[in-house]
């Protein structure tokens, strides 16, 4: 660990000699998910990144998954093609230690056997913003966020009048999507619609190198909604939510090479949100009341035996948050949430039900003694029905010396509760189990050097005590599980017209003994580099270009991924596009037995109407 410390600051100092007599720059992003109230990213002390929908679209890319797995320490692991089940880790901590929000809608799943999101089907159609915050953010998030948080916001009006976007994809495997959005704001009142869809035949989900042949196809139909109205006290109101449909057929955990009827799973989603953001005296306040529920109808078969199951998950949140101004430089937020979560299973494998039920109570103070320097402490309580009071914690600071400098850094904890599913799954449930629990410590240095260029170096640890294991049944394992690491990132203006965004994570970690032999909590790997490059070949024709390097994975090969993508503008307000994933025709898997895509070509029109 010592040589890649020193590697970074090295490569640091190497990268800002160069470009030092450049012009100083503002950062004055927003952004939302920092703290308990919006800040400017340069006044956070955590570390995150931030993606736009003008990110999503230069990439080209469908589903989210496969733009963040380019992201300073993100990794993911598939189970095939689009809609089979896919996660991530974050700087080394799988998906039941992340916290996934989709417009302020916690939609990790409670019926699963950890709870989690699945990112498989989640497509880029009506994001706007991706918003991924790395280290223990159990302060202000609670259980399951020991790895970081993913907040994903989709469209919004932010423009007087109405807009409306079309786009259509078709492309290998018989795959078509399309999509529909439109925006208004009127005076006080905006609102948003998308609706999406996609149909593909797939490939096997099961890598066909292993001899499996049969594709598994997927289908999907998305519905996303926001309504809002400022009030004119400065408040607003704003309901909103999602509604999906899919189908996807997928191959068990252990597939057979002699080909079997496809599995498939039927899944219903819908999220809801009604918030009121009410300036009341001294004391500005937020009420926001959340519902998520996803119904799962699983069909496998081991070739001889077909058994047909049904998963139920449901969560109610109940939250509200205060601000008080204490001076011109604190202020100090406050608040109560309760959630009540819910998991039903029924068919071949048993029944089994399930259900707990949180409080929290949660304080924030923040405090900005100078224009250059913001310290922010949160403290949170939550009190776990089953396993009784939790008090996590974070401390955050960011000074900026200079214009061009940012030097950041955060120490947190945070616990993950264990899931219904861990508690109570008929056969592998055991109610006796005790929660995880976390530190983290984040420190991080950033120069920039005018309006495009920067340099980031971020040093990361984590540990996590009482993992839970899955010998049969689930069980507390002894000892410390270690995650520690460096980022680095650079992005660069290599002339008016070319971007070049690179960054490279190293990772290392450390099990306690298990009992169950769960590699899996391993299995990131130790060296991932990334790279973008992108500009305007013509005044029309634009190109992207990445690339993604992954090396030390215990169990699984290094691969090297590249696609690309060109632009076309036929007016100024459409696009066609082409899109060229693994355009090296890599064989390789992220997740072992599972396959991933061969060489594909896509292309697409959108178009603003």
């Amino acid at each position: 660990m010592t040589r890649q410390i020193l590697w970074a600051t090295t490569a640091l100092v190497a990268f800002a000699s160069p470009l030092a007599a450049q012009q100083a720059f503002e950062l004055d992003e927003i952004i939302v998910s920092g703290n308990l109230d919006a800040t400017t990213l340069e006044r956070i002390g955590v570390t995150a990144s931030v993606v736009t929908r003008e990110d999503l679209e230069d990439s080209g890319e469908d589903r989210v998954i496969d733009y963040i797995a380019r992201l300073p320490g993100v990794d993911i692991r598939a189970r095939g093609p689009v809609g089979t089940t896919s996660s991530i880790t974050v700087r080394g901590a799988g998906q039941n230690y992340v916290r996934v929000l989709i417009d302020g809608i916690d939609v990790s799943d409670t019926s699963g056997p950890q709870i989690a999101y699945d990112f498989g089907s989640l497509r880029t159609a009506d994001v706007d913003r991706i918003e991924i915050l790395r280290g223990g953010q159990g302060a202000l998030y609670g259980s399951e966020s020991i790895g970081g948080v993913v907040n994903i916001i989709t469209r919004r009006a932010t423009e007087e009048g109405m807009t409306q976007t079309a786009a259509l994809e078709l492309g290998s495997y018989s795959t078509l999507s399309a999509s529909y959005g439109i925006t208004v704001k009127e005076g006080e009142l905006d609102y948003a619609l998308t609706l999406s869809s996609i149909r593909t035949a797939g490939f096997s989900a099961a890598d066909e190198n292993d001899g499996n042949t049969e594709a598994d196809g997927y289908r999907a139909d998305r519905l996303s909604f926001a309504v809002g109205h400022a009030l004119a006290n400065g408040g607003r109101l704003e309901f909103n939510g999602f509604y999906e449909l899919s189908r996807g057929e997928y191959d068990e955990q252990f597939p057979i090479e002699d080909g079997t009827p496809d599995e498939a799973t039927r899944n219903t989603a819908l999220g809801l949100r009604a918030f009121a953001a009410l300036p009341t005296g001294a004391v500005d306040s937020e009420f926001t009341a959340t519902y998520y529920g996803i119904n799962r109808e699983t069909e496998g078969t081991d070739g001889v035996f077909t058994a047909f199951n049904t998963y139920e998950g449901r969560r109610v949140g109940l939250a509200y948050l205060g601000r008080l101004d204490l001076s011109d430089a604190s202020e100090l937020r406050f608040g109560a949430d309760l959630t009540l979560e819910t998991y039903a299973q029924s068919g071949d494998y048993g029944p089994g039900s399930g259900e707990t039920e949180t409080v929290g109570l949660f304080g924030e103070f923040e405090f900005a003694p100078t224009e250059d320097f913001d310290v922010v402490a949160t403290l949170r309580v939550d009190n776990h029905s089953q396993f009784g009071s939790f008090t996590t914690g974070r401390l955050a600071a960011s000074w900026r010396p200079t214009a061009d400098y940012v030097i950041r850094g955060s120490i947190a904890s945070a616990f993950r509760a264990p899931s219904l599913y861990e508690l109570y799954a008929p056969g592998s449930g055991n109610s006796d189990l005790d929660a995880e629990t976390s530190q983290s410590i984040d420190l991080g240095i950033e120069r920039r050097f005018g309006d495009d260029n920067y340099v980031r170096a971020t040093l990361f640890h984590n540990a996590t005590d009482n993992l839970i294991d899955f010998p049969y049944p689930y069980e507390n394992v002894p000892g410390t599980v270690t995650r520690q690491g460096v980022e680095l990132e650079l992005g660069v203006a290599l002339s008016e017209l070319w971007r070049l965004d690179a960054n490279y994570t190293y990772t290392e970690g450390e099990n306690p003994p298990l009992t169950g032999g769960n590699a899996w909590n391993l299995e990131f790997p130790t060296h991932d580099i990334s790279a973008t490059l992108s500009g305007d070949v013509t005044d029309r024709l634009s190109a992207t270009a990445t690339l993604q390097h992954v090396m030390g994975r215990p169990t699984l090969a290094d691969y090297t991924l590249v696609n690309a993508s060109l632009g076309y503008d036929l007016t100024d307000r459409s696009e066609i596009y082409l899109r060229i994933d693994n355009l090296l025709n890599e064989e390789y898997q992220t997740r072992a037995g599972y396959g991933t895509s061969d060489r594909a070509f896509y292309v697409g029109l959108r178009a603003d109407l």
